[in-house]
Parts: C-alpha cells; sequence; structure tokens
C-alpha cells in the first residue's frame, strides 16, 4: 500500500486488512512539544505496519503506569474491507475518549464495522493532558495556544482525506465519530474553521460538549501548572516546559469538573476553537452535516463505581455535600428532584442519576433540538442495563446498569468484559448495522430493523431510538425519565 510518506505493509485477515501504526503528523518532541503538529516526514523502503502505534503519554492513573506510552504517538489505524472491490467505501474516523487525560486508539478493534458494516474505519491517537492542552501564554502568538491535541485530529482528518482512497476508501464520504472526550471533540470540529470540509458526518456518543473553558481561565491555570513543574518564571517558561521530562508532564493540566472527575481538554476564545460550541450551536452557526447522537441511560454510574473500588465509597450522609460541590446553589432543588428514598437510600445512585441528566443526557437533548433545525439528526439512548462488565463491577453495592461507555462493546472489539449473550449480540449487530449505514447514507435507515425517525427541534419533543437487547424501539420519555426541563431552567 502506498501513502503520501511510503509503502506500508499491514496485516490480510480473510475478512478484512488493518494497517496499523501509521504516522500523520512529524513527532511532536523538542522544539515541536507544544506546536500544532508538522507533515509526517516520508520513509524509503517499505513501512510494517502490522501493530498499533504507542499511546500517547497518560495521566498518572494510568493503569499500566506509563508502559506502552511515548511522546512521539501521533499514529493512526486503518481497517478496510478486504481488497480487490471495484467502489470505494465510506469511512469512518473514531475519536477514542478518555477525558483527554488517557485512552488510545488501539483500544477499538473496528473488525466488526468493517466486515459486517463493509465501511473503511480509521482510528487515532492524539496528545492528551497537559502536553495536548496546555494554554500558557508563552507557548505561542496571542489565542494560538492550547488545542494541540485538537488539532492533532484535525491533522489526522487531513491525512484520511489525502490517503484513504490507497485502502479502497472515499475521502469524499468521511464521517467523524467519538465517545465521550472523543465526542466532545467532535462538537468541536462541528465549529472549528480547521475542520471545515474534512468530513461530511458525524456521530456523538456520550458527549459533555458544555465541558469546555475559556481561553483566560485556561491561561491562568497553565501558569499554574508550569509554576508546578518548575517553569514558574514567565521569560523562560516556553524553553523550560519544553525541556521538562515528559514523565514529569503525566499530571495533566485539569480545566472541568464532571463530578469528582477532571477534564483537560479543548479551549475557546482560541484560533483553533473561536467559539464555545454549545453557543454555536444554539446560534445554528455549525456544520451542516446529519448528524447521529446519543447517551446511556445510567451514564454516570461507571465513575461511582471507579471511586467505590478505589475505597472512596459515597454514604448516604455525604450526599448533600456532594450536590452542593457539584451544583452550587441549584443543590437544594436537585436534592428535592432526586431524593435518597427515590432510590433506595443509595447516595451513589442517586447522585449519578442526577450527574447523568444533567451532564450528559439534558446536554445531548439540548443539542439535538439545537442541531435539528439545520440538519437531520438521530437521537438514540443506549438501554441495555445488564450490558457486560468486568468482573470488579460485579461486586458492587449497587448496579451499574447501561453506564458510560458500555456500548462501546457492542461496536467494537474492545475486550475486558464477559461476551455478549445472544440477545445482546442481536443488539450489536442491529447497532454496528445503524451505525454503518449512516456512515454510508447519512440516515440509519435499514431494512428489517425499527424505524429510526429524524429528531425534532422542539427541546420538549423526546423521540429517540432505545436500544434494549429483544427490544429495541422509539421511545418518547426521554425528556420525562431525565428531567430535562428541569435541568433547563436550573441556576447553579
Amino acid at each position: 500500500m502506498t501513502t503520501a510518506q511510503g509503502d506500508v505493509r499491514g496485516v490480510v485477515a480473510p475478512d478484512h486488512r488493518f494497517f496499523g501504526g501509521l504516522p500523520y503528523a512529524a513527532p511532536p518532541v523538542g522544539a515541536l512539544r507544544w506546536q500544532p503538529p508538522a507533515p509526517a516526514q516520508p520513509w524509503t523502503g517499505l513501512r510494517k505496519a502490522t501493530r498499533v502505534g504507542p499511546r500517547c503519554i497518560q495521566d498518572v492513573g494510568d493503569p499500566e503506569i506509563g508502559r506502552q506510552t511515548d511522546e512521539d504517538c501521533l499514529t493512526l489505524n486503518v481497517w478496510t474491507p478486504p481488497a480487490n472491490q471495484d467502489e470505494r467505501k465510506p469511512v469512518m474516523v473514531w475519536i477514542h475518549g478518555g477525558a483527554f487525560i488517557n485512552g488510545s486508539s488501539g483500544i477499538y478493534d473496528s473488525k466488526w464495522l468493517t466486515t459486517r458494516g463493509d465501511i473503511v474505519v480509521v482510528t487515532l491517537n492524539y496528545r492528551l493532558g497537559a502536553l495536548g492542552f496546555l494554554a500558557h501564554p508563552s507557548l505561542g502568538p496571542a489565542g494560538a495556544v492550547g488545542n494541540y491535541g485538537l488539532a492533532d485530529q484535525q491533522a489526522a482528518l487531513r491525512w484520511v482525506h489525502d490517503n484513504i482512497a490507497a485502502f479502497g476508501g472515499d475521502p469524499d464520504k468521511v464521517t467523524i465519530a467519538g465517545e465521550s472526550a472523543g465526542g466532545m471533540s467532535v462538537c468541536d470540529h462541528l465549529v472549528a474553521p480547521g475542520s471545515k470540509d474534512l468530513f461530511d458526518g458525524a456521530i456523538i456518543q456520550s458527549g459533555p460538549c458544555q465541558a469546555q473553558l475559556a481561553l483566560p481561565e485556561a491561561e491562568r491555570i497553565s501558569v499554574d501548572y508550569a509554576r508546578d513543574v518548575g517553569c514558574g518564571d514567565p521569560a523562560t517558561a516556553a524553553a523550560c516546559l519544553r525541556a521538562v521530562p515528559a514523565k514529569q508532564l503525566r499530571d495533566p493540566v485539569e480545566y472541568f469538573r464532571i463530578g469528582d472527575d477532571a477534564l483537560s481538554g479543548p479551549v475557546t476564545g482560541t484560533t483553533t476553537l473561536p467559539v464555545d460550541p454549545m453557543a454555536a450551536f444554539a446560534a445554528g452557526d455549525a456544520a451542516r452535516v446529519p448528524l447521529l447522537i446519543g447517551s446511556n441511560r445510567d451514564e454516570f454510574t461507571l465513575f461511582l463505581a471507579l471511586e467505590y473500588l478505589r475505597g472512596q465509597d459515597l454514604l448516604p450522609a455525604e450526599y448533600p455535600g456532594v450536590l452542593a460541590q457539584t451544583f452550587g446553589r441549584g443543590a437544594d432543588a436537585v436534592a428535592a428532584r432526586y431524593p435518597l428514598d427515590r432510590y433506595g437510600g443509595s447516595a451513589p445512585l442517586a447522585y449519578s442519576a442526577a450527574v447523568t441528566d444533567g451532564e450528559f443526557t439534558c446536554v445531548d437533548q439540548r443539542i439535538t433540538a439545537d442541531l435539528s433545525r439545520e440538519s437531520p439528526v438521530y437521537a438514540y439512548e443506549f438501554n441495555d442495563r445488564k450490558a457486560p462488565t468486568p468482573e470488579p463491577f460485579r461486586t458492587l453495592p449497587f448496579p451499574v446498569g447501561a453506564s458510560h461507555s458500555l456500548e462501546l462493546r457492542y461496536l467494537f472489539d474492545v475486550g475486558g468484559a464477559p461476551p455478549l449473550n445472544p440477545a445482546q449480540q442481536t443488539l450489536s449487530d442491529q447497532m454496528i448495522d445503524y451505525w454503518s449505514e449512516f456512515v454510508r447514507t447519512g440516515a440509519p435507515g435499514v431494512e428489517g430493523l425499527p424505524e429510526w425517525p429524524e429528531a425534532g427541534d422542539d427541546p420538549a419533543r423526546s423521540d429517540r431510538l432505545s436500544f434494549v437487547p429483544d427490544d429495541t424501539h422509539v421511545a418518547d420519555d426521554f425528556t420525562r425519565v431525565h428531567q430535562c426541563d428541569f435541568w433547563a431552567t436550573l441556576q447553579r
């Protein structure tokens, strides 16, 4: 296979092909640290592309303790149907989640979407945490700092435009997709000037797209971060930061909190991202492309489960305090709407329900209503409350349900969980069929499956496809179940 940088050799399986670790930009090291991604350098001879590249530098909580990570990490992977097919295939570019502080392209084995869905899938790495999003004013011209990880994603999209035809993909039929921080990234690309014309469809899964930070506050936090790593002198901060060993930068810069969980991430009011996407959506200033968007019924239970497994159980007596910490002056109103007795006295379940609705599902509903005014939008809720989870999650004192990220097991071979049962496998097949048809046509209509209607632009309208084993159907109670009318008026 020939790319613009040189020839590559991947893996040929009976039903798909895989090309891993392909560089889409130059290593962002030395003088290129905290710079926009530079073009990948060409090579001579045949480059082996049989495995994914190293992960980008991860958060200090990385369970692998930094193994298999590198600052030289700007690579992508391509999954394709078998060769010798006459027509070019539509392309889905997948942006991984992980709060902009961890995660990687290598987690998402995409052969199911390629073999069953008959599409090309690209998964990519991008710079994370401080290396990806530090907005110290010394690092560039005014307004041109931060968002290096977002710029990496744009560079990968340009690589796809220039190279994907060689892999059997159609550069004129590209859908960007992502979950969690990846879904939030898709929101940013819908309004970022540098992303214009690089895609013609979008998929947002569980994207907390309100979790952006404006440049002045990001700069303040970044100056404090630089001071804490020994680079507090503004006159020498840029050179000092670029000389700090990468392992000392694993502690992420923290811009936004959802509950107790911190995110790095994109900065608004910058040259890369001039406007907050939520404001742009409300004003009708987003790319006019078909959108598939959705969230999970019990998003935040995952995070309370992780806290419990770390020995930090949320007790009923602590419930008012965490509500006050999260929702400020709106805490009493939230407590009245999400009383403990409605959740069997379980503070984790009550708090998870409140954060799920306030930070995920009703944000999803706002985006759906805003973008439906200009473009076709198809909304869903993943509602398999018995979705497979890793072994530790099955010993909790509260159910995880259809939590954050669990729908990914139905689209990708991500491993780490028990196999799907027959009904769940059927649901997985349905979801792959819907997703790939959306990538193919911009509308997820699949013969023999329940009709997926377009969403409307009325925030009170809540019709969306509910994914449940043996009962996928159009549900009309999303707004009521998640109390979105309440969240639309809450003053924090």
